[in-house]
């Protein structure tokens, strides 16, 4: 099996499309992954955040595909759960921290293992999901500790369409349900 690679691989290819083969959950950070990182706040102090709609195309794709999606924040903002229903994203966890005990729940709810999970983050709290996972990917502008803990590194920024990316790579590997 073939794929183009447009990031940046720590694994050569083979190895890299094998342990996407048994990724059968995509889950995500939000800031830096989903945005650009950047926080808008009103004159009221209400938070706003900006969302790419390709990432939004690729993660309805991916879960038309089969892939269950989840949206893991340590951020409480409203705005992402406002997205994540318009994407019909249902496993939706905002202000949470630590991330990998949610995770470990989730992954228990659906009959997996976390060797079937990619997880895309992008700081520091989002290290630990990193290392227990199959699939650790990051954006090109994560930190440099996060980027050494991924197997692959989009070429685009997070909220640049950087988790179209992400999803591509997946939909390029998928077995027909």
């Amino acid at each position: 099996m073939s794929m183009q690679l447009v990031g940046t691989c720590q694994l050569e290819e083979a190895e890299l499309c094998d342990r996407l083969s048994h990724v059968r959950l995509l889950a995500l950070d939000v800031d830096g992954v989903l945005t650009d990182g950047g926080l808008y706040y009103t004159d009221s102090g209400e938070e706003q955040k900006k969302f790419n709609v390709k990432d939004g195309q690729g993660l309805q794709l991916v879960s038309q595909a089969g892939f269950e999606v989840a949206i893991i924040s340590a951020s409480a903002s409203t705005a992402t759960l406002h997205r994540a229903k318009k994407l019909g994203i249902d496993h939706v966890y905002i202000g949470v921290s630590p991330k990998l005990p949610v995770l470990e729940q989730l992954c228990q709810k659906l009959g997996i293992g976390l060797e079937q999970v990619a997880y895309a983050g992008d700081d520091v709290k989002d290290l630990s999901v990193m290392q227990a996972v199959g699939c650790p990917l990051t954006v090109a502008d994560a930190m440099p500790v996060n980027q050494a803990a991924a197997i692959y590194i989009t070429q685009k920024g997070g909220g640049q369409a950087a988790v179209r990316e992400i999803c591509e790579l997946l939909l390029a590997v998928s077995k027909p349900l």
